[in-house]
């Protein structure tokens, strides 16, 4: 797999993990992140948020590439795949582990 791929594969991942903070902090919730902890507000999930989308898309614009190749590649499917990859693992995790789920109330 060349470099390309690889950060097209974090991109995705990393953009992958801006939406459930966008959400957070757009619905006034709190959401683990690193910067406050399992207690993060919508500040910091925002924060958070543009990071993540900030360093996802650092990875993507990488090197240009000419305009005659301006059409995705196998680069789409390896941002896919990550994205794919982060989201699945993401809902895995809190359907087993529940971490930004409050304990005292029912589902």
């Amino acid at each position: 797999m060349n470099r390309r791929r690889i950060r097209s594969f974090a991109a995705g991942v990393l953009i992958a993990n801006s939406a459930p903070h966008i959400a957070t902090a757009i619905s006034g919730r709190r959401h683990l992140t690193p910067l406050a902890g399992r207690d993060s507000g919508p500040a910091a999930n925002g924060v958070w948020a543009g990071m993540n989308l900030a360093a996802g898309a650092l990875l993507l614009r990488g090197k240009r590439r000419p305009a005659t190749a301006a059409r995705w590649d196998g680069d789409l499917v390896a941002f896919e795949a990550g994205y794919l990859a982060f989201a699945l693992w993401m809902a895995g995790s809190e359907a087993t582990m529940r971490l930004n789920w409050d304990a005292g109330k029912a589902e």
